[in-house]
């Protein structure tokens, strides 16, 4: 949708108000709601935001060690512009518009911190290539009969599940919840994110959502619309949706793979499938699959964010914990599939359901170009067994500060998304891991409060 084609439908319909969004660091959608004046006047250098918005955490408590904004800088405006491409309406909101949008300049330079713009940048420079990247995320999360409220009443203890047990793929505990289901499927398909499947996952009140693939910055924009979206949904029938990675030690932690392919141009040729390959895999995909395997390490804070994402990436948990590639094996990092030519992928199984979707995307995509760039060959075997026993080329860090301080140093890294990126982004994660390390947890109090 072009500038002409927005004011006349605004005209049309009569649109008193638009609402925008834009995600921040976390993936965390933040936005407002304008008049229709506003909107249009903004159309060409955007609308301005504070940015704090990349100058605090996901609880609004600002930063104290990063560069790009702070108290130093007075916080100033920053131009906020949206994609027309993204338009799309509401539906259990009024219909009223709705556009995403990112901190990119006219210019083609961004805010070192904007995901969306840095996403942009990896794409841009895969179409340089002569390369249509095509993706897609999936999601698990679970749900709760709760609200925000009553589970701070509760300090987020006894909380009650959607459904009992633990039932994958079950028919009996969706038809439980029709109205909440069918609201799912057809709302997000309403709002364009359209669904591929939905079902049940194993564990109390766990639902798992596949994405349709897209054309990969498209894909991104869908994945967080989706997570905020299903939480709004769920508001409206008084469910809880978390999106967290492991929010209980002895339930199944909730994924958010990343599935990809390279195709050519006008999209008629899957580029990552070859009839001469015991896997259908072409050399491009090989190299591909190279490059992600040599640049996880470095890169491993993109795909597991948070102090609760390595609750995940644990022994036997359905996540990977070893650098490893397997063909449709769940144990491994990376996953091949080649069921036919035209769904031969690669699922980077390392992203929980926590990630920022714009940066899951852009590390998977950038460090598979950095294998083709670099035309890194495909060394390692593939898995055949256990992944997690396979630790010969070496394991995922284990907790949040390992990672980034890995990523921090790394001139692979910043080869891959600039200097000023990676350390705006690794101080965010090490101000994450203070906050969590000066904090008091229920273990430390169950275990020490009486008997120490």
């Amino acid at each position: 949708m072009n500038e002409d084609q927005v004011k006349t439908f605004l005209k049309e319909n009569d649109i008193q108000k638009i609402k925008f969004a834009f995600a921040d660091i976390d993936g965390v959608l933040r936005g407002k709601v304008i008049h229709h004046k506003k909107f249009v006047d903004g159309l060409k250098d955007g609308y301005g935001f504070c940015d704090v918005v990349f100058g605090w955490d996901s609880n609004d408590a600002c930063y104290d060690n990063v560069r790009l904004t702070g108290w130093h800088t007075g916080y100033p405006d920053r131009p906020c512009r949206v994609d027309l491409d993204t338009f799309r309406t509401i539906p259990w909101n009024e219909n009223i518009p709705f556009f995403l949008g990112d901190f990119s300049n006219a210019d083609g330079s961004a805010l070192p911190s904007c995901s969306r713009s840095l996403l942009k940048n990896i794409a841009a420079q895969c179409d340089l290539m002569g390369y249509h990247p095509e993706f897609a995320q999936e999601f698990e999360w679970f749900n709760f009969r709760e609200t925000p409220q009553s589970l701070h009443d509760k300090g987020f203890a006894n909380m009650e599940n959607l459904t009992p047990g633990m039932f994958g793929y079950s028919i009996l505990r969706t038809s439980q919840e029709d109205d909440y289901y069918n609201d799912l499927f057809n709302l997000l398909m309403d709002f364009n994110v359209p669904l591929e499947g939905l079902h049940t996952e194993t564990g109390p009140g766990v639902y798992e959502a596949a994405l349709m693939h897209d054309y990969v910055l498209a894909a991104a924009d869908k994945a967080v619309l989706f997570k905020t979206a299903v939480k709004e949904i769920a508001y409206k029938h008084g469910i809880m949706a978390t999106f967290m990675a492991k929010w209980n030690a002895d339930l199944p932690g909730c994924s958010g793979h990343v599935h990809q392919s390279l195709w050519n141009k006008d999209q008629t040729k899957n580029l990552f499938y070859s009839v001469d390959d015991k896997y259908n895999m072409s050399d491009l995909h090989k190299h591909y699959l190279a490059g992600q395997l040599h640049c996880l390490p470095y890169i491993l804070p993109m795909y597991a964010p948070t102090i609760n994402s390595y609750k995940r990436l644990v022994e036997g948990a359905w996540a990977p914990t070893t650098i490893t590639w397997g063909v449709d094996n769940r144990t491994t990092a990376l996953r091949v599939l080649h069921p036919s030519e035209g769904y031969t992928r690669l699922e980077t199984r390392i992203p929980g359901s926590d990630t920022n979707p714009y940066l899951a995307m852009a590390a998977a995509l950038a460090s598979g170009l950095y294998g083709i760039k670099h035309k890194l060959a495909l060394t390692i075997p593939p898995v055949t067994g256990n992944g997690y026993q396979d630790k010969s080329n070496g394991s995922l860090s284990s907790n949040l500060f390992d990672a980034t301080t890995l990523m921090k140093d790394s001139a692979i890294a910043k080869e891959l998304f600039g200097e000023p990126f990676v350390d705006h982004f690794t101080q965010t994660r090490l101000w994450e891991c203070r906050q969590f390390a000066k904090s008091v947890t229920d273990w430390e109090l169950k275990r020490y409060f009486e008997i120490i």
